[in-house]
Formats: C-alpha cells, structure tokens, sequence
C-alpha cells in the first residue's frame, strides 16, 4: 500500500510573526554595532586629538617615543594664511596644570635665557634648551644667552633664568622677567610649561 505524502500546513500569521521578530533581532543587532563602532571612533579620536586652554593637540607616536603637536597658523598683514607652524612637545599639556604660573605672561621680541646649571638630566636637558629655543624664535621672539644680563625694569626685553629648586614652578619677577624653578630633573616640565603661556597668548590673539 502506498503511503500519502501530507503537506506540512503553513501558518501565515504564524509565519510573519516570526519574520518580524527575527527582523527585530537583526535590527537591534546592526544598531549595537553601528553604536559601538561610532562609540569607539570617539574614543580614539578623544585619545588622538584633545583641546587645552583652546589649544588644539594631537598625539604623535614615533616609535617608543610620544609627541603632542599643535599647529599655529600664520597670517599676512592683510589676513592671508601663509603657512602653519608645527610645535612639539615631549609632555602631555594637560599633566601640567600642576606646575605654577605665578604672574602674567608677557612676550617681547627679545628674550635672554640663562641656566644657573648644566641641568643635562639625562638628555633632557639639551632637549628643553633646544625646543624652548626653537619655538620662540619661530613664534617671533628672539633668544640669546647673556650671563651679564639683568632683568629689565623697563621691560623693554624678557629675562628668563632656570633655577634649581625643592619645587618645579615658574614665578614673574618683573615687567618681563621670569625665573623656571626646576626640582628632580624636571627640566621638560619646566620649560615646556612656559611655552604653553606662549601658545595659550598666541592663540587667544588669533581668534
């Protein structure tokens, strides 16, 4: 005796339930990764590129080695933009804050830099000197070395000197003068916390 093949009944109501709960499943899906992939975009974005004081940074790793850049434009009297000036710097901005300001920044075309000491640090010392150097000179501020040299009362020049000290600061100490105390070889800190004043005045005139 043949057997009758039965037709398994289909149930469309049934059926579309399911489809649409399956569609449910596969949408919630797609969207948890859209969220996470535009949640761990930001996150490395906020880790790559940070603002400080209105100063724009990006983090640049060469090698073992990690810089914080940021690009000062520079403008013709006129307003034209003729190029950018790229300022690295060896120590995050932000892990600075720490480091006192006591005073006003000034900044004058001429500037005499004088150490009390070597400071060589490791390196870093020749390190900071050559930085500070090269960025206030590209910044418009002329540096020389005058061991003669006094702080000014006029403030027609600013006089920087970098001291030995029980805490890493900076103190103003004349219309232009400035002394960077340096404790345990933080001569990077040091220094590099004066140049965020500059960077922080020559931003704020350009917007």
């Amino acid at each position: 005796m043949k057997k009758e093949n039965k037709k398994q009944e289909t149930n469309p109501e049934k059926d579309k339930k399911t489809y649409d709960k399956q569609l449910k499943v596969i949408v919630v899906c797609i969207a948890a990764a859209v969220v996470f992939l535009v949640f761990a975009f930001v996150v490395v974005s906020s880790v790559r590129h940070f603002d400080y004081r209105n100063v724009k940074y990006d983090v640049v790793k060469e090698g073992e080695i990690i810089f914080y850049n940021t690009a000062l434009p520079f403008y013709t009297i006129t307003g034209k933009h003729v190029a950018d000036y790229n300022v690295y710097l060896r120590k995050d901005p932000r892990e600075l804050r720490d480091i006192k300001f006591e005073g006003e920044f000034v900044q004058k075309q001429d500037l005499v830099l004088n150490l009390t000491e070597e400071f060589n640090c490791d390196g870093d010392g020749v390190i900071a000197i050559a930085n500070f150097v090269q960025v206030f000179e590209a910044l418009g501020t002329r540096v020389v070395k005058d061991p003669n040299a006094m702080c000014d009362s006029q403030g027609r020049y600013m006089f920087t000197q970098i001291k030995s000290s029980d805490e890493t600061k900076i103190q103003q100490t004349g219309p232009a003068c400035y002394d960077i105390y340096i404790a345990d070889c933080e001569i990077l800190d040091g220094t590099e916390r004066f140049i965020q004043e500059l960077l922080v005045k020559i931003n704020d005139e350009k917007t």
